[in-house]
């Protein structure tokens, strides 16, 4: 796969490579860590927040939620929405919202994602999230007694949150690494030659240390060439970060003793080893360069890339993983986008000479009826195009035939971004990342 490029990003200028480690440096089987995750939220719902039993009766459905949702808590619905806030499809329950009741109900209007109604769905750990949401929503529709859907949606937060922090999902994980962990031997040889170029290298996740120790023993350690453990090939690893608030205000490190796991407070300069929490800033100062030679790259569009970007000069990578089938099916479908194209150009030509001064009505008639007949087809087109993407969402950074929400992000923070890390191996570490010129309608108008 190819690393598609925002703005321009020089590598040879990188001393420092940072990276998350959940779906960043360590890929998951995302259907089945979220199916496991349903499982178990629904089991808390019921046993600690008295949830009806028939909710442990639900099935879980991969496809009902994607990356980049949003839940709208007062009204219960799960939302699409484009680059420019608006709603583009919309669910309630299981059932999805007809154009004339979504216009009804949100009248146009931009959504404002930073109110407390609202709860966005950025990265693949949020899938159980929105098919539990539109699951229980769905129930309380058809009669089951539940809470309102605000109390819905921030008990159901409440639970994920617990039960990843906790050891409920991490036992199974570690008690089946083969079952939910993708391993990647490119990753290690990634990582080497980096080292090979002088580029140091660090960890910061928001996991803790004993997960991240077995997750990365059992990932990384039967793949390295010139090394034996991961412990050797990263300066400095820092778990239980708490991002985003590791880049937006000051924390104090703790410095981890590797044989027996125990923390001490950390005041002198951070320097190769593994801590926990900490600040941005002061592991910047004590690296000893400058932020915009520092690269960090992540899988969660806020945590790992906008906060960074509103907080300090680090440049940034985003890792999409569920753009790989959607790039598969993009290709797929090739022929089918190319005929909607053609025929959306002819439908433009004719809607020129509709706006032609002295167009006599017989003459408007037949063009009006042209048209028509033009929509009809172009109707049937997309409906075989929508066919090869997710049944009830379509693409991830598309809504409709405008950029989605997530897109917008993803073009306004990230540097660069790829479906894994391993997609930077066909690329020099001294390699010069250029975008794509972007042109703009009065420039696409003028080269016509």
């Amino acid at each position: 796969m190819s690393v598609y490029v925002n703005r321009i990003l020089n590598l040879k200028q990188i001393k420092v490579i940072g990276f998350d480690m959940d779906y960043t440096l360590v890929g998951y089987n995302t259907e089945k860590l979220e199916e496991l995750t349903h499982r178990e939220a629904l089991k808390v719902l019921n046993k600690k927040l008295d949830y009806p039993e028939s909710i442990l009766k639900l099935k879980f459905d991969f496809k009902r939620s994607i990356v980049g949702l949003v839940i709208d808590k007062t009204n219960g619905n799960l939302l699409q929405l484009s680059r420019y806030g608006k709603v583009k499809i919309s669910y309630h329950g299981l059932r999805q919202i007809e154009y004339k009741e979504q216009n009804r109900i949100y009248k146009e209007m931009a959504i404002d994602i930073k109110s407390s109604d609202f709860v966005s769905l950025d990265t693949s750990f949020a899938i159980s999230n929105g098919v539990i949401f539109s699951q229980l929503v769905q129930l309380k529709e058809d009669g089951v007694k539940l809470p309102n859907y605000h109390q819905i949606a921030d008990d159901i937060k409440a639970v994920l949150d617990i039960i990843h922090q906790d050891d409920t999902l991490k036992s199974y994980i570690k008690n089946d690494f083969e079952k939910y962990v993708i391993t990647d031997p490119q990753v290690p040889e990634l990582m080497e030659k980096y080292l090979d170029y002088g580029k140091k290298l660090i960890i910061i996740t928001n996991s803790d240390y004993d997960y991240t120790k077995a997750l990365l023993d059992y990932a990384l350690n039967p793949h390295w060439k010139k090394h034996k453990k991961w412990e050797d090939v990263f300066d400095i690893v820092i778990t239980l970060a708490d991002k985003p608030g590791f880049f937006e205000h000051p924390g104090r490190f703790l410095k981890i003793d590797q044989k027996t796991g125990q923390m001490i407070n950390h005041l002198g300069s951070v320097a190769k080893g593994i801590y926990q929490g900490g600040w941005f800033q002061k592991l910047q100062d004590d690296l000893g360069v400058p932020g915009s030679e520092i690269l960090y790259i992540g899988d969660h569009i806020y945590g790992d890339v906008v906060s960074i970007k509103k907080s300090c000069s680090w440049r940034t990578a985003l890792v999409l993983g569920d753009l790989e089938q959607e790039i598969k099916s993009l290709r797929k479908s090739k022929t089918v986008q190319i005929k909607i194209n053609s025929l959306m150009n002819e439908k433009s030509i004719l809607e020129k000479m509709l706006n032609r001064p002295g167009t006599s009505r017989q003459t408007r008639d037949k063009l009006y009826e042209e048209i028509d007949h033009m929509n009809g087809h172009i109707s049937e087109q997309l409906g075989i195009f929508k066919k090869f993407f997710n049944p009830y969402w379509g693409e991830i950074l598309r809504a409709g035939s405008e950029e989605s929400r997530f897109a917008e992000q993803v073009e306004k923070y990230a540097c660069i971004y790829m479906t894994k890390v391993s997609d930077l191996s066909e690329h020099s570490p001294k390699a010069y990342f250029r975008p794509i010129k972007r042109i703009l309608p009065h420039e696409a108008e003028a080269m016509e």
